[in-house]
């Protein structure tokens, strides 16, 4: 067993979920909600509150957060085009440079067999067929999505092909750091531990289904019809996944999340096991780990679940990073982003991010746990399913703008409004802030020019798998199946 002696550079435990509403954990303040292994873990790290993905759905998201860049520079716009390993992630940087990088679980990058960058691949979720949501390619006309149905069918106490998958995953991750993350080494490893919980379908284990059924659970916010905003971009988005049409009842609803809850209980399990399993073989004295999602879920607020949107709820992201060095019980509002987990990375073990800077956006973020504050804007953009125009959302001090190419802007106060429920957009007393957001987007990128790259890109791809009315009678796939499932189109 490696010795608990301090090594120069620490391993890296990367453990991330898919679709976890940051607001949704014990530690962020909720409610209703029980994780007291992640509540343990952002007690003894540092907690970033103001985290964001790069992109609110699967495919981009998981680019980013590998490449350490934003989608408007690399593509893979959606979930039809996803990460083919062509361009540079921290997983070949660590790699080519001696280090055991291994993923275990969901990578959803395009097909197994390619260079993704990592020494071993375990039980990878990768898109179906290498095409994965070809409906999502059809930016005008929107489709409505079959597999919308599923979200209320499934939601309730038992097993889904994601949890048995959940559970292999944990089991796996246990085994490698036992038997592999305790073998000498001159190189610190990182290890990739990619969960599906709390991803839909909302089938939750019953031992942790149960507790928050027998709740008297809220109902979602501004869901009833009559309070929904109605914003042309939300109204695209609801009328392709109609997912609110399936519930009939409020017992419905609270039925999917409680389903929803479940699941969260269940990942915090899971990560417990993993933990325990850090402590038990004495690695935890010399290894960080960063806990995030890689979206998370609207919940049924507005009247809208999955993701897609750029409420906080959505484009924002748990984020947690504990182990040496790092402040133990520290809440940052600094507002960072999945660019940064590049930096962080390669940084802790051992590789100067500075020698492979070019290009990349993003900051260590030990850095801003010990209180940087770096003078840039992050930026999460979607460019997917379900919308017929790009959305960019930015950070600038306690405002949030989003920007639709086609659509008016919103503009919301977090301070004020932390639920934003207040679009400042239209006010006159915040139209300085409007410009001033406005010109901070446009110091990144060029809104216009992007969406018209991302659907160039979309068009060819549907033309190659033979248009529009072919992908729509080909069916929508609701979510992709687990390894060794088969795939379910409706």
């Amino acid at each position: 067993m490696r010795s608990a002696a301090i090594m120069r550079h620490p391993n890296f435990l990367v453990i991330m979920s898919d679709e976890h509403n940051p607001k949704v954990q014990g530690h962020a303040g909720h409610p209703v909600i029980t994780t007291p292994n992640l509540d343990r873990l952002a007690a003894r790290g540092t907690t970033f509150t103001s985290a964001y993905t790069t992109s609110p759905v699967c495919i981009p998201a998981r680019a980013g957060f590998a490449t350490g860049k934003y989608i408007h520079q690399v593509g893979f716009w959606d979930n039809a085009d996803a990460y083919d390993g062509s361009v540079a992630s921290w997983h070949h940087v660590l790699r080519e440079r001696g280090h055991q990088v291994v993923s275990i679980g969901k990578l959803h990058f395009r097909l197994p067999g390619e260079d993704h960058g990592f020494t071993e691949e375990q039980i990878p979720m990768h898109i179906i067929d290498g095409k994965g949501d070809l409906m999502g390619l059809v930016r005008e006309d929107l489709p409505r999505r079959g597999g919308a149905k599923k979200m209320a069918a499934m939601a309730g106490p038992g097993e889904s092909p994601y949890t048995f998958y959940d559970k292999e995953i944990c089991s796996r991750a246990q085994v490698w750091l036992r038997e592999q993350g305790t073998r000498e080494s001159d190189k610190p490893w990182v290890l990739f531990v990619s969960f599906v919980a709390p991803h839909f379908p909302l089938t939750a284990p019953p031992e942790h289904y149960y507790p928050y059924w027998n709740r008297d659970l809220p109902m979602p916010k501004l869901y009833a019809r009559e309070q929904r905003p109605e914003h042309p971009y939300l109204r695209d988005y609801r009328e392709s996944f109609c997912y609110d049409d399936y519930f009939e009842s409020e017992t419905d609803v609270r039925r999917a999340i409680a389903g929803y809850f479940g699941l969260v209980s269940y990942l915090d399990e899971n990560i417990g096991k993993i933990l325990r399993a850090l402590d038990e073989t004495g690695l935890s004295a010399n290894t960080r780990v960063m806990y995030t999602s890689d979206h998370g879920d609207n919940l049924g607020s507005r009247g809208l679940w999955g993701k897609s949107t750029m409420y906080e709820e959505i484009a924002g992201v748990p984020w947690i990073l504990a182990g040496p060095g790092v402040p133990g019980g520290r809440r940052v509002d600094t507002p960072v982003s999945h660019v940064d987990a590049f930096p962080t990375i390669v940084d802790t073990v051992g590789v100067p991010f500075d020698s492979v800077r070019e290009g990349h956006p993003g900051v260590n973020l030990l850095d801003i746990a010990h209180g940087a504050s770096p003078d840039r804007t992050v930026l999460s953009e979607y460019h997917g399913m379900g919308s017929t125009t790009g959305a960019f959302a930015i950070r600038h001090g306690k405002y949030k703008y989003v920007h639709y190419v086609a659509y008016a802007p919103q503009l919301f106060d977090l301070q004020a409004d932390p639920e934003e429920i207040h679009d400042l957009a239209d006010d006159p007393a915040h139209a300085g802030m409007l410009a001033a957001c406005r010109e901070r987007l446009y110091g990144l990128c060029d809104p216009e020019e992007v969406d018209r790259h991302a659907k160039a890109r979309q068009a060819e791809l549907l033309a190659a798998n033979g248009g529009r009315q072919a992908v729509i009678d080909r069916g929508d796939l609701g979510f992709t199946p687990a390894p060794g499932f088969a795939a379910d189109f409706q």
